[in-house]
């Protein structure tokens, strides 16, 4: 069982994520936000959120130039959670605003949004 699997913001992510079948990640033009890793050394993390509003609250100061961008579930799932763990990055789920919140492997998201109905 996942150590995420009890954690509120992360069931929190897949509920919404399921339910509007759609995430969000920050982008500018061609560049996704990826920050480093505040639980594992010499890690990458993407961070994500299941509504666009937490996504907009985070485009200020130096993410100013940042703009959330929606991702269809289907394709996040098939596509981007497959190359993020080739890649080694984890995934950030539903930060607040003092960037807290759940670092997971793509692959145990993966999981998780085939386990939720």
């Amino acid at each position: 069982m996942s150590q995420f699997s009890q954690d509120p913001i992360f069931l929190r992510f897949v509920e919404l994520a399921k339910t509007h079948g759609v995430v969000y990640v920050l982008a500018e033009g061609e560049d996704l936000l990826v920050v480093e890793s505040v639980e594992f050394e010499d890690t990458d993390v993407m961070p994500f959120w299941s509504n666009e509003a937490d996504a907009i609250a985070h485009c200020s100061e130096e993410w100013s130039v940042y703009k959330p961008e929606a991702i269809p579930l289907d394709v996040f799932c098939d596509g981007w959670l497959k190359e993020m763990y080739d890649d080694g990055v984890l995934i950030g789920t539903d930060w607040d605003e003092s960037l807290n919140g759940p670092e997971v492997e793509p692959r145990e998201l993966l999981e998780a949004l085939a386990l939720v109905q």
